[in-house]
């Protein structure tokens, strides 16, 4: 089943945030206007945008109003993309080429600060200082995670719970006040505004641990990018602190590691990642998104039996098994 067929009862209103944004990202500057197109045409789940809206469904559903949430995130998390592959270097998204392989690190990031801008922009009309100081949070913790990401490349001495409060604010908080902006602004009840935002967060961290396997165990094509590519970086994900318990493995890739960060040891890294794909360690990171995903479901539980809950259970269900 398509992900975007448990939420077809959407799909106008989400049509009508793809407009939107298109709309929003026409810059007055040529260069700027390229780059933002770009990037929004590449396409994307546009889950966060999904999220805000099943969200409101569980209160008063105003699209004119809730629309402004749905892409002020998007924005928000396109923004976050942007910066991400100037930190990585990265030249490959989505199976396209991104904004500062196409042109340069400096027009990538007053695209991605132009896109912040606009996200803020976008929310200008919602008339809730809650609301405001969410998004705010948001994007303060996005940056301390992407930070704290660069701190930790090629940290093989890190934790879990490092790992776990990373993906947290690179991936999870985004999802969870996706959903919490879309119950506030829909005045949902307390008891389901407080479950929406856990519900958002749960499935924020299993989506980032899938998303950490998968850079192992999916094809480039499906990925969009190389196999392994976090760990050619020296982004330790879930799977590589696993197997680093494992035997000689720590030694193994402080080698691969050694000729410095910028010219890393191809041959050995890429057996690393076979070894990795093929081992216990992602049946093991498995276990933990699961984790996440049945605290998922039992925040959905005190809703009532409608579209929007359902929607929401098949999301999870979909991100629990995905393979790209």
């Amino acid at each position: 089943m398509k992900l975007s067929t448990s939420y077809q009862f959407i799909t106008k209103d989400l049509n009508k945030i793809e407009s939107e944004l298109l709309s929003i990202v026409q810059a007055d500057h040529p260069v700027l206007r390229a780059a933002s197109t770009q990037l929004l045409k590449a396409g994307g789940k546009r889950i966060r945008p999904v999220f805000v809206l099943l969200a409101a469904k569980f209160g008063h559903y105003d699209f004119d109003k809730i629309k402004h949430v749905a892409t002020s995130f998007e924005l928000l998390h396109m923004a976050s993309l942007v910066h991400d592959d100037v930190i990585d270097n990265a030249h490959i998204r989505r199976g396209r080429e991104t904004i500062n392989a196409k042109w340069d690190n400096r027009v990538s990031m007053y695209t991605g600060d132009y896109m912040f801008a606009q996200a803020l922009e976008s929310l200008s009309s919602i008339d809730d200082p809650k609301a405001h100081q969410i998004l705010s949070k948001t994007m303060v913790e996005l940056c301390r995670g992407e930070i704290e990401q660069l701190k930790d490349q090629y940290n093989l001495n890190q934790n879990l719970r490092t790992y776990l409060r990373r993906i947290k604010r690179k991936t999870a908080l985004l999802i969870a006040s996706s959903c919490h902006l879309g119950a506030i602004v829909s005045k949902v009840d307390a008891p389901y505004e407080k479950a929406l935002l856990r519900y958002g967060y749960y499935i924020g961290m299993s989506y980032q641990i899938i998303d950490d396997i998968l850079d192992f165990t999916a094809t480039p094509e499906k990925l969009g990018k190389p196999a392994g590519s976090d760990l050619f970086q020296g982004n330790i994900t879930l799977p590589v602190l696993y197997m680093l318990q494992e035997g000689d493995f720590k030694q193994r890739l402080e080698k691969g590691f050694e000729k410095s960060h910028y010219y890393n040891d191809f041959e050995l890294l890429s057996e690393i990642v076979q070894e990795i794909k093929h081992s216990h360690v992602i049946e093991e990171s498995y276990r933990v998104s699961e984790m996440y995903l049945q605290k998922a479901y039992k925040e959905l539980e005190i809703f009532p039996n409608n579209k929007a809950k359902k929607a929401m259970m098949e999301i999870a269900k979909y991100i629990g098994r995905r393979s790209f």
